[in-house]
């Protein structure tokens, strides 16, 4: 699945509303300062998050980039890795080498 393919799916299915009012449980997998956003003036933490169901169940995995005020850099918005809708686990296509 494309970049673009997946993320309308993951704001189709409105997953980060979800995970920001509770209804599906955040946990951190990996955060780490980043390098990447040159154009910002404070301190960026990378981090990768999944979105997990009341089970547990994994339903979203997302990149993301946050300033220490909590708001999001680079796009504003959670970027989809993986997402597990009607039972079926989409995932972006892996770059050839």
């Amino acid at each position: 699945m494309t970049p673009v393919e997946l993320c309308k799916r993951f704001n189709d299915g409105g997953y980060w509303q979800k995970a920001k009012s509770g209804e599906l449980e955040t946990i951190s997998l990996e955060s780490n300062i980043s390098t990447h956003l040159s154009n910002e003036t404070v301190t960026i933490i990378s981090e990768m998050l999944s979105y997990r169901d009341k089970q547990g169940n994994e339903i979203a995995r997302v990149h993301q980039f946050r300033r220490p005020d909590g708001s999001l850099a680079a796009s504003g918005m959670p970027d989809p890795k993986r997402l597990l809708e009607g039972g079926i686990l989409y995932r972006l296509e892996k770059k050839p080498k």
